[in-house]
């Protein structure tokens, strides 16, 4: 498979920016795990922790879908691999996942996601989560935060697996 991560452009508007560094970051999980086994993306690398890519790709389609369809599509939240709104089971639960199932879902949610965010009127359309009201302002920022610091991750579990670093 070949991968195209974008950088987002030095100048533009709020939500070619915003859009563009989410964009961006989800690129960058995939590049994260191009390349390797389904075993390597299963391998939770560093025990104690349950963490492993296939476990990230699993939990980013998880907050794609709880994010993206309350706010912006009034959709209740539901889940895909975390039963009874346990999150963790995300991470915990993928020695018999099926990694072309969770790849697919991930790409399918970010799909949806860019569609609600396209067809947004503006980023200060707001939608209920939770308990609260939220902007898809903070929604776009928080996506990026989830990424980047989920993307941390994955470059230590890479590095682990096969000794490849780098962006």
């Amino acid at each position: 498979m070949t991968l195209e991560r974008v950088h987002p452009p030095f100048e533009a508007d709020e939500r070619t920016t915003l859009t563009a560094f989410l964009d961006f970051q989800r690129a960058t999980l995939a590049f994260k795990c191009d390349g390797l086994t389904e075993e390597q993306l299963r391998q939770q690398a560093v025990p104690p922790s349950s963490l492993s890519l296939l476990g990230m790709v699993r939990h980013m389609a998880e907050v794609e879908r709880n994010w993206f369809r309350p706010v912006l599509g009034g959709e209740e939240m539901a889940t895909i691999f975390a039963p009874d709104m346990d999150w963790e089971a995300a991470f915990r639960d993928v020695a018999t996942a099926d990694v072309a199932e969770a790849f697919r879902i991930w790409q399918a949610e970010c799909d949806h996601a860019r569609a609600l965010v396209a067809a947004a009127p503006s980023f200060d359309v707001k939608g209920f989560r939770h308990s609260g009201w939220v902007s898809l302002r903070w929604v776009m920022t928080h996506m990026i935060e989830e990424y980047a610091r989920h993307n941390g991750h994955a470059d230590l579990l890479r590095e682990r697996l096969d000794g490849s670093t780098g962006e």
